[in-house]
Parts: structure tokens; sequence; C-alpha cells
């Protein structure tokens, strides 16, 4: 059995039915927290990444905040 067709204002009406959908909020929320979660993972392996390469550079956060600090 084909698929109907649906006429651009029938997409229209169907958009803006889902978007007041409490479905389909509840989950473009878990989208965002899933999301901003896997941003923090991704900044804090740029961190890591960071602070290794300070590591091999012989400083600790000690001489760091030292180094940053002078006047």
């Amino acid at each position: 059995m084909p698929k109907e067709i649906l006429t651009d204002e029938q997409v229209e009406i169907e958009i803006e039915r889902l978007l007041n959908s409490d479905d389909v909020k509840l989950a473009k929320k878990e989208t965002q927290i899933k999301n901003k979660r896997r941003q923090y993972m991704y900044s804090l392996r740029c961190m890591e990444k960071r602070g290794k390469e300070l590591s091999r550079q012989g400083f600790t956060i000690e001489s760091l905040e030292a180094a940053l600090c002078e006047d």
C-alpha cells in the first residue's frame, strides 16, 4: 500500500502539532542534557591534554601559579 503524500500545508500543520507535543518536548530535553554532558566531557578532555603538555614542560600547580602571577 503506497504511503500518503502530504501537501506542504499538511507538513506545516504536522510540524506545528509536533512542536506542541509534550512527548517531543521531553525527548528534546533529554537530547539537550546528553549533549551538554558530552560537551562537558570534550572540554575536560581538552583540559587534560593541555595539563599533560604543561606537565611535560615541567610545570606544577604551584609553579604555574607563580609563573602566571609574576608582576
